[in-house]
């Protein structure tokens, strides 16, 4: 009983989130001088949403072209990007650091999964071993009435 609910959770965690569709994050071009620049993106881009990390409008997902064109117009918009070009090298590190915490925790989830996979395997194994020591009692009870 408890080992096929744990498989059920462990089913609906692997099926059931890889159906979730992400937006697509806004990127901006990069000029002949490796600046930052602004570009619209195509049509097929808009099809699950794009996002657009200036933080202008947060968590908005614009669903066109149109809409994203008047987007990139806005004064937070427009100051994002400068900030983007004026802090290249901060930037860079801080992919470098980040890229490197994800290595990490890559490493801790997959030793958290395997630990996790184990106790999976153990708790049925213990549960097997209780109803077979519940099943034993029955059988011990019954015994007594001959």
């Amino acid at each position: 009983m408890f080992n096929n609910i744990y498989l059920n959770i462990y089913y609906y965690i692997i099926v059931v989130m890889d159906l979730i569709v992400e937006t697509d994050i806004y990127e901006p071009g990069i000029d002949e001088n490796g600046n930052y620049m602004d570009y619209i993106p195509p049509s097929s881009k808009f099809k699950n949403g794009m996002r657009c990390p200036c933080g202008s409008r947060k968590e908005h997902n614009f669903d066109s072209r149109q809409s994203f064109t008047g987007h990139i117009k806005t004064k937070t918009h427009q100051k994002w990007l400068a900030d983007l070009n004026t802090n290249k090298m901060n930037y860079f590190t801080e992919n470098i650091k980040l890229n490197e915490t994800i290595s990490n925790q890559k490493l801790v989830i997959a030793k958290l999964q395997r630990e996790n996979d184990e106790n999976i395997k153990l708790i049925a194994h213990l549960t097997k071993k209780i109803e077979y020591k519940i099943n034993e009692n029955i059988v011990g009870d019954l015994l007594i009435f001959d």
